[in-house]
């Protein structure tokens, strides 16, 4: 059993040094035995409502400010201690209504408090406190609440963030993995099978096939480790070469022509990557002979063009070409192709 939830601190145990005015008044005073009965019985009522507050969320605390007003109007009349009843009730509006409305709530419950003190001829020594003590504990819980809700709000927003942060690093991750295994795991299949043709006829060759598996096997782990700490390609250069080794293998001709280019590091990762999908999946599907590829500028936009004399068709966008679309879109450039004549792939990204 606890009195308070885990959020809430001490300090709540801290207010509660007011409480003692109302029960111990009837006592220091000559006063009737069934009022400082009714005093020790108010006072027990008065703390069950004010752990209990903490433990309610939202407009729920209206009851417990509805029971201290309660509970301080029956009492008002005998023991003008009772004014730290009406305080305490005053306290619960800002946690049970955010502002701009907990102002409206708080004046709602003085003039209540108002009501009641000229109804009942509440003496100055209880009305006055209530009334300023009510006002000021009131608006200063108030803002006390509205900064915790601000801050609340601020920590949601920041783990929010970092989740979506770590699903995009997840899905970068994946689509990096993605156009680098898809790529070199293609030409290993395609060396290893050129090298078991070649074993019984050209040993040699077999030989030398099967060290390029290696050496592109050892690549590819230190591309996927590179990957994964966020360097997603080797540049321009370096796809263009793994393009016309990959192109080689497969038995397609690569005619190349890439011009010198301003692009930013973001810039020449899509396009280093674009290449990299789109020879892979004409190494894959094309069934081509010749392969050509232009990286050019043109006036405000740089465009890359990757064309095979294949067979072509309706192109299905896989996980691939998803990757390579929301890579070129999130620099503010456009992906297109074109299936009637073999394959025409293009990126048009501004600079």
């Amino acid at each position: 059993m606890r009195l308070l939830p885990k959020d809430q601190d001490w300090t709540a145990y801290l207010y509660l040094v007011y409480m003692p005015y109302f029960v111990l008044l009837p006592f220091l005073f000559r006063s009737q035995t069934w009022e400082k009965q009714a005093a020790v019985a108010g006072t027990a009522v008065a703390l069950v409502l004010y752990f209990l507050g903490y433990w309610l969320r939202g407009s729920r605390c209206l009851w417990v400010i509805g029971g201290f007003l309660l509970l301080g109007t029956l009492f008002a009349p005998t023991n003008p201690g009772a004014s730290v009843l009406f305080v305490y009730g005053a306290s619960f509006i800002g946690k049970a209504i955010a502002p701009p409305q907990a102002w409206w709530w708080l004046v709602g419950y003085l003039f209540a408090l108002g009501m009641d003190a000229w109804i009942f001829r509440y003496s100055p020594t209880c009305w006055i406190p209530s009334m300023v003590f009510s006002a000021l504990v009131g608006s200063i819980i108030i803002q006390q609440y509205h900064r915790k809700r601000l801050t609340d709000a601020l920590l949601r927003a920041q783990t929010e963030a970092a989740h979506l942060a770590r699903l995009a690093e997840r899905e970068r991750i994946a689509r990096d993995l993605h156009d680098l295994l898809g790529h070199t795991l293609s030409v290993i299949v395609l060396k290893s099978e050129l090298a078991s043709k070649l074993f019984s006829r050209d040993p040699e060759r077999a030989q030398q096939e099967i060290r390029d598996v290696e050496s592109i096997s050892r690549d590819a782990l230190t591309q996927v480790r590179a990957a994964v700490r966020g360097y997603r390609a080797a540049g321009i250069e370096g796809e263009l070469r793994n393009a016309r080794t990959a192109l080689e293998a497969a038995g397609v001709h690569l005619e190349a022509l890439v011009e010198p280019s301003g692009l930013s590091p973001a810039q020449e990762t899509v396009f280093a990557l674009a290449m990299r999908e789109a020879v892979t999946n004409v190494v894959r599907h094309a069934q081509a002979t010749v392969c050509r590829l232009s990286l050019r500028q043109r006036e405000r936009y740089c465009e890359l063009e990757i064309a095979d004399d294949g067979r072509g068709g309706h192109l299905v966008e896989g996980s691939g070409l998803q990757g390579m679309r929301e890579r070129v879109e999130a620099i503010g450039g456009v992906l297109e192709f074109d299936g009637s004549q073999g394959t025409l792939l293009r990126v048009r990204v501004p600079v």
